[in-house]
């Protein structure tokens, strides 16, 4: 080994190694590097420490390094001192970022958590985004809470429990979720989480500050025996919640649970954030039941509900409804945050969804999505058991796949990055421990066929593990 090679002259060629590649790619390991160079492995990682410092590269534990975002060999500057600067990560989101990444061409995604543009209407949006530019005063200043009529459209979507004045339009889910938190807990606060959850949800507490109390699953939803004794342990007076196919497990809220549940958040004074992401997404034969804050008089429910899953990933359109005090601290906090959604955007949104486009896009997604799961389903049976499937939803876009025993997730998912497969290993999908290893696999994006031909190759990729 060449030990005389020096570390700067180490960087240089993993600097020409990243000129050739795209944001995202993952570099040689450090074993392989060692080899390739011939040089110590000291050398190798005092190069790579430097290149992580100066955010050329990202390391991910268990994964590997990988080339970053936005980053340019050329700019020439010493970046090593915003490390001191900025002190350690409040928040990493790195597993969310990865989530809502664009695949690069060529790819077989097997989780994604929007719907691929044969499923999106694009003809019908279009339209109803012509009509809206054209109409009068669109363009200018709205109220921070949303055009009234968009406002009335969301609170009869609840179930008649909120009024057009007790809604707040946001840009999609996310921010709604954001200052829903940020509104009803203060640094430092304790929030309960189902666990799984979602992993948007779980980032969005950890940024806020806010410190995650776990609530484990099973078939019927969260247990709320376990909610009990988490809100009274912790002093958690927020409760986040999917109780129709949550994300990621697919799980429903029992009936009997949905009224234990409620007693136990009145009997704790507390508030039940209810995030009914997937109420447009449902196709079984049997209608959902209606949402939880349909029958909570007394506002411990605030609700949440976004078009973006359900029409496209750019008609970032959702509603934050509540009650009381609460509804003036969920403004406050959005109105911290930013000002109102565009205007064109909230009527492109109205113009959709009151017209006869609507429900046929509806009919039409929940036949694709009965088909895509019937295939994924039959696939992740085939390819890799009965056992790994032990929930098969009727709602939702996804798949809470387990694997088997021992298996190593984390490399499971990094096997399937080298072979150009995207899947979602379960682990960021825990606030808190995990009972097992899981993938969350989406049958949403991909026609049959392409589901099929990737659950063959994951389920090589887990047999050789």
């Amino acid at each position: 080994m060449n030990d005389d090679i020096s570390s700067h002259r180490v960087r240089q060629v993993i600097e020409a190694r990243i000129a050739t590649l795209q944001p995202g790619a993952r570099l040689p390991s450090v074993r392989e590097l060692v080899g390739e160079l011939r040089v110590s492995p000291l050398t190798v990682r005092a190069a790579v420490a430097r290149l992580v410092a100066e955010g050329a590269i990202e390391a991910r534990p268990g994964y590997g390094t990988f080339v970053t975002q936005g980053w340019a060999t050329t700019t020439g500057g010493d970046f090593g001192w915003q490390t001191v600067a900025l002190g350690a990560a409040r928040a990493d989101s790195r597993a969310l970022e990865e989530l809502v990444a664009v695949p690069p061409p060529g790819t077989i995604g097997l989780s994604t958590g929007y719907l691929p543009p044969d499923l999106q209407p694009t003809d019908d949006l279009a339209r109803a985004l012509a009509r809206a530019a054209s109409r009068p005063g669109v363009w200018d200043r709205l109220p921070l809470e949303g055009a009234e009529p968009l406002r009335a459209w969301f609170a009869a979507q609840a179930g008649g429990a909120f009024t057009p004045r007790d809604v707040l339009v946001c840009p999609g889910s996310k921010p709604a979720i954001a200052a829903a938190f940020r509104g009803l807990a203060a640094p430092g606060d304790a929030i309960a989480i189902e666990s799984p959850s979602y992993i948007g949800a779980i980032a969005t507490a950890r940024a806020a500050g806010l410190r995650i109390v776990p609530v484990a699953t099973d078939a019927e939803g969260v247990r709320p025996d376990l909610l009990a004794a988490a809100l009274a342990a912790s002093g958690a007076r927020v409760f986040y919640c999917q109780p129709a196919h949550a994300n990621p497990s697919g799980a429903m809220l029992s009936p009997g649970r949905r009224r234990e549940v409620m007693e136990v958040i009145r009997a704790a004074r507390a508030f039940l954030v209810e995030d009914d992401w997937a109420r447009d997404l449902h196709f079984g034969a049997h209608p959902l039941p209606p949402p939880l804050a349909s029958a909570d008089p007394d506002g411990h429910v605030v609700y949440l509900r976004s078009l973006t899953k359900s029409a496209a990933p750019g008609l970032r359109v959702g509603a934050l409804c509540a009650r009381g005090a609460a509804f003036a601290r969920l403004r406050s906090a959005r109105s911290a945050e930013d000002f109102y959604v565009a205007g064109p955007l909230q009527e492109a949104a109205l113009q959709f969804v009151t017209s006869p486009a609507w429900p046929r896009h509806l009919r039409r997604l929940h036949a694709a999505l009965r088909e895509r799961r019937d295939a994924l389903v039959d696939a992740v049976r085939t390819h890799l058991g009965a056992r790994a499937l032990a929930r098969v939803p009727d709602g939702g876009f996804h798949l809470w796949v387990r694997l088997p025993e021992g298996t190593d997730e984390a490399d499971v998912g990094l096997r399937c990055h080298r072979d150009r497969l995207v899947v979602s290993p379960g682990r960021d999908w825990f606030p808190g421990e995990a009972d097992g290893a899981y993938l969350r696999l989406t049958f949403a994006g991909a026609p049959p066929a392409v589901l099929e031909r990737g659950t063959a190759a994951l389920a090589a990729i887990v047999g050789a593990g």
